[in-house]
């Protein structure tokens, strides 16, 4: 699907036997959030959300970065508060998307990854970067203090550490990136494709099935109390358990043979 898609499109997808990868296209423009970029990437989301066949995403950059946040001139262009809360309300929708998504969904980042564009990464299930990749949430360096990018940076590091680079504007590198839990693997810039290549075939070795189990129960289970969460992961293990899959698997494992998975949607 959509793998004829003209360069010119601002959110480019291209299908790999169960993976989608996402890329945003606007290399001149540092690839920034603007409305259309938004629309398209929703856009996609939705297809990905409502498609049993894809079994894992990754969002990517064009060009010189990942993605530089919104784009300020658009912005600018529009000094009215019921734009802004709307264009807000629009990048936070792709956000959740990008958390509620069915499926694991990987941010392959080279170059900045800034405002945005680094909310935009910390809303994605894995993170691997370049060595030479950078992180930042700088808009109070423009008198805007990034609050929406603060949501998503916020659950992915300490508040303390997340708030120092909100308040300061400071940017860290792949390594501290690393060291604090905002990236999950950090590879030489000429290994970052291969990287994420290898990532993706790994997920595309598991069951189908326990990978939606498991991506429906992660995310949910963290904002809940303790007994509340034992409860709901519980009732979905005992869901998975009760799937083929499992019962595949566990076979296979017991005949010591290799599994075979089912394969939705196809």
């Amino acid at each position: 699907m959509n793998n004829d898609q003209s360069s010119e499109s601002v959110v480019l997808r291209e299908d790999k036997a169960g993976a989608v990868y996402l890329t945003l296209n606007r290399p001149d423009k540092f690839n920034t959030l603007s409305e259309e970029v938004l629309a398209s990437l929703q856009r996609e989301l939705d297809a990905i959300a409502a498609d049993p066949a894809v079994r894992c995403v990754v969002i990517k950059g064009s060009g010189r970065g990942f993605c530089a946040g919104h784009d300020l001139r658009e912005m600018r262009s529009h000094p009215d508060h019921s734009y802004y809360q709307e264009l807000f309300r629009n990048c936070s929708r792709v956000m959740k998307s990008v958390v509620g998504l069915p499926v694991p969904v990987i941010a392959q980042v080279h170059g900045m990854a800034v405002a945005a564009g680094c909310q935009l990464a910390a809303s994605c299930d894995l993170v691997i970067a370049a060595q030479s990749a950078s992180f930042g949430v700088s808009g109070i360096n423009v008198g805007l203090f990034c609050s929406t990018p603060a949501v998503a940076l916020s659950r992915s590091i300490s508040p303390k550490r997340a708030f120092d680079m909100l308040v300061t504007g400071e940017f860290i590198d792949a390594d501290t990136a690393l060291e604090w839990g905002l990236v999950s693997t950090v590879v030489a810039d000429a290994e970052l494709e291969a990287a994420v290549a290898n990532k993706v075939d790994t997920i595309l070795s598991k069951s189908p099935a326990a990978v939606r189990f498991g991506k429906a129960m992660f995310h949910p289970q963290r904002q809940m109390a303790l007994a509340d969460a034992y409860d709901f992961a519980g009732n979905i293990m005992a869901d998975n358990m009760m799937s083929p899959d499992a019962s595949e698997g566990i076979d296979a494992f017991l005949a010591k043979r290799k599994p075979v998975w089912e394969q939705p949607g196809r």
